[in-house]
């Protein structure tokens, strides 16, 4: 099994270079002693979310909420090419966390809450705050699950026309759509390179004015395939087939 994936602070790994002992403590340092009970010998990493990762073992635990990390490697991920944004309609219930959470862990590099025509759900004041703080914190806690160096972003809730700029700024820029007119995204010719957009409507679908507003901004409609997926699942199994096909799974 590789081993566990504690956060710390953008910066914080600055300097950092094998030989290094790295004090782990607050709520990560907690969480790795009383909850990971990691022991001394055994294998840690460290990242700051931004594509810094530090590699060791641990070498002293103090109290139940500190640790001592002797770094042995470090590593920088480069940004990734293509970079692929998956703007995701806000689902009912717990279901917008269950898409960042399997998003974050099959590789998407950016998530975009948006406020779609038919979402019957709708971020508004406190309660839209602690959603947003949710989706935020599960992509974080997914991105350790899945041993991720570099974190996927959660920004703010977008409009139609918000997302419509996003879109035309994108290399490549689609809309799923399960009409039967739609190209197979399959099929779709992706950069190499820049940046991949990729909407995900609600559960009642994208509205007709939508889909104007997104073609307007160069985004076509796309299908994944024959089957109908939930707003909740489709941007995890489009992102799957765009990492495939642009070779980052490679």
């Amino acid at each position: 099994m590789t081993a566990p994936v504690f956060l710390v602070e953008e910066g914080a790994l600055t300097g950092v270079f094998p030989g290094t002992l790295f004090p782990l403590g607050g709520p990560e340092g907690r969480h790795a002693v009383s909850v990971r009970r990691l022991r001394v010998g055994e294998e840690i990493t460290l990242t700051d979310g931004a594509g810094n990762g530090a590699f060791g073992t641990v070498a002293s635990v103090e109290g139940k909420d500190r640790l001592e990390v002797a770094v042995t490697s470090v590593r920088s991920e480069p940004l990734p090419e293509p970079r692929i944004t998956v703007v995701q309609a806000l689902p009912k219930g717990d279901r917008g966390e269950l898409a960042v959470e399997t998003m974050t862990e099959t590789g998407v590099d950016a998530i975009v809450p948006w406020s779609a025509a038919r979402c019957i759900t709708q971020w508004k004041g406190e309660r839209g705050a602690k959603s947003l703080a949710k989706w935020r914190s599960t992509a974080r806690e997914a991105g350790k699950q899945s041993r991720r160096l570099r974190f996927p972003p959660v920004a703010e809730p977008m409009t139609t026309k918000q997302v419509a700029v996003l879109l035309a700024d994108a290399d490549f820029a689609a809309v799923l759509h399960e009409e039967g007119h739609s190209a197979p995204l399959a099929t779709a010719g992706l950069p190499a390179s820049g940046s991949i957009v990729l909407v995900v409507g609600p559960e009642g679908g994208v509205s007709p004015e939508e889909l104007a507003v997104f073609a307007d901004a160069g985004a076509r409609p796309y299908r994944l395939g024959p089957s109908v997926l939930r707003t909740s699942t489709a941007g995890t199994a489009a992102t799957a087939l765009l990492l495939g096909r642009t070779g980052r799974w490679s």
